[in-house]
């Protein structure tokens, strides 16, 4: 009898054992373009989906974005838990220091670091990815990409497998002429209709349309309460699906984001005093010794002899110089602390607006003018500019609450529950999230 008590015993222990070593079947990562921790921590807007969401599971009050605060290098930094500098991609378009129009980073080869999609599809794994940054020519199963400007034939083109995208739109949308991504629940209608049809073990997906709203009106307005509500049907949308695919036990759902926003008030123009200085004359000829790359609410001094220290100097002076009512709106990031985050190695120094101050590229004209709407892009180190994380599903350690972490934490909390081999990463899994 004793002996028999001993073995049930040990069989008990033996399953409890296998039951906490469980890793997920499915991760899910929605981001949700400018998401915030207050949509998901204050009543005020309507989430039902991530409340619900965030009280049966965990979240971050806030998650830390990378240099410049903008969405493609942190969608890249979540899908390879490295910093900018090492991944490669510096900004959403690829500067061009003479002035012509700048054209997205979108290909997959633009990634110089691994990522968790191809991790994923070497261990056998089923990947699919909608409209994420930087995806085209990505080793998944299904990917409609997100090709910045250039156009829907395009994306089109580089969706997989071949022919994927008119499937989805007669399948899905009931054979449309061209699909309205602005509308998250529409992004959300094709992850379903690829869960129901393939339980993807790892499916990466980007909705945008609150960024968009937050651009247009800044933090706070009926257009943003409409576009956050969107996507928090689209949320809905994607649990149903996991639902009617039977997969929703098995599968760990991430809602995080990209960046914050920051109300613009002031439009800086700090090229302007670059030319007044004798520093740029003619960008088309190649005729200038300094220029800033302005990226929403951050600029990226560039010189044209990287080694012209003399040059760097002179624009610090010139920033400097300016009167104290100009220079509350800007604060100077130096090479040490673009060194140290891991963030654009090319540029000399760079700028972060502060008092709801954004930038422009602008060469002639007042330097300082009335800005309007919202943007991102600053220096990751303050409130505003925080994204979120809200995590559910087996695994998670329900209850637990991060105080702050970071975008590069993304993918080894995403290796760690799908059980990938991975290389070495810079970010970390927050203590207390996973059981």
């Amino acid at each position: 009898m004793k002996k028999q008590l001993s073995i049930a015993l040990l069989v008990l222990f033996m399953a409890s054992g296998q039951l906490m070593a469980q890793t997920a079947k499915h991760v899910i990562f929605i981001t949700i373009d400018g998401f915030r921790p207050d949509f998901y921590l204050d009543s005020e807007w309507q989430t039902p989906n991530l409340r619900a969401l965030m009280q049966d599971g965990a979240y971050a009050k806030g998650v830390n974005s990378v240099f410049p605060s903008m969405t493609y290098p942190s969608h890249t930094t979540i899908v390879t838990g490295v910093q900018p500098a090492k991944h490669g991609v510096f900004y959403n378009n690829k500067f061009t220091p003479d002035g012509t129009p700048q054209q997205p980073y979108w290909q997959d080869s633009s990634i110089h670091a691994p990522t968790i999609w191809k991790a994923a599809k070497d261990k056998g794994m089923t990947v699919a990815s909608l409209y994420w940054p930087v995806s085209a020519n990505a080793p998944v199963d299904y990917n409609i990409p997100d090709i910045g400007s250039l156009g829907d034939g395009v994306r089109e083109q580089y969706s997989l497998p071949k022919g994927f995208y008119a499937e989805v739109k007669k399948e899905v949308f009931g054979g449309i002429d061209k699909i309205d991504h602005g509308k998250n629940q529409n992004i959300a209608k094709i992850a379903a209709y690829v869960i129901r049809k393939s339980k993807p073990q790892l499916m990466t997906i980007h909705v945008f349309s609150v960024d968009g709203a937050e651009h247009a009106v800044g933090r706070y307005g009926t257009r943003v309460q409409e576009a956050v509500a969107d996507a928090d049907e689209a949320v809905g949308i994607i649990v149903n699906a996991l639902k009617d695919a039977g997969i929703w036990d098995s599968t760990v759902l991430l809602i995080g984001g990209d960046h914050g926003f920051y109300d613009v008030k002031k439009t800086i123009s700090p090229n302007v005093w670059l030319k007044e200085a004798g520093l740029i004359t003619d960008l088309k000829t190649g005729d200038w010794k300094a220029q800033f790359n302005t990226v929403g609410g951050s600029a990226y001094l560039y010189l044209k002899d990287p080694a012209d220290k003399a040059t760097a100097e002179k624009v610090k002076a010139l920033l400097a110089a300016q009167p104290d009512s100009v220079k509350q709106y800007y604060r100077l990031i130096t090479k040490e602390q673009l060194t140290k985050g891991g963030y654009n190695p090319n540029v000399a120094f760079a700028l972060t607006g502060e008092q709801d101050a954004s930038f422009s590229p602008a060469i002639n004209g007042n330097a300082v003018k009335q800005g309007k709407g919202g943007t991102h892009g600053h220096f990751p180190d303050t409130k505003n500019i925080r994204t979120g994380l809200i995590a559910h599903g087996p695994g998670i350690r329900k209850g637990a609450v991060i105080e702050e972490m970071n975008l590069r934490d993304m993918t080894p909390i995403m290796v760690k529950l799908l059980d990938i081999p991975f290389g070495k990463v810079d970010g970390k899994i927050p203590t207390g999230l996973l059981q």
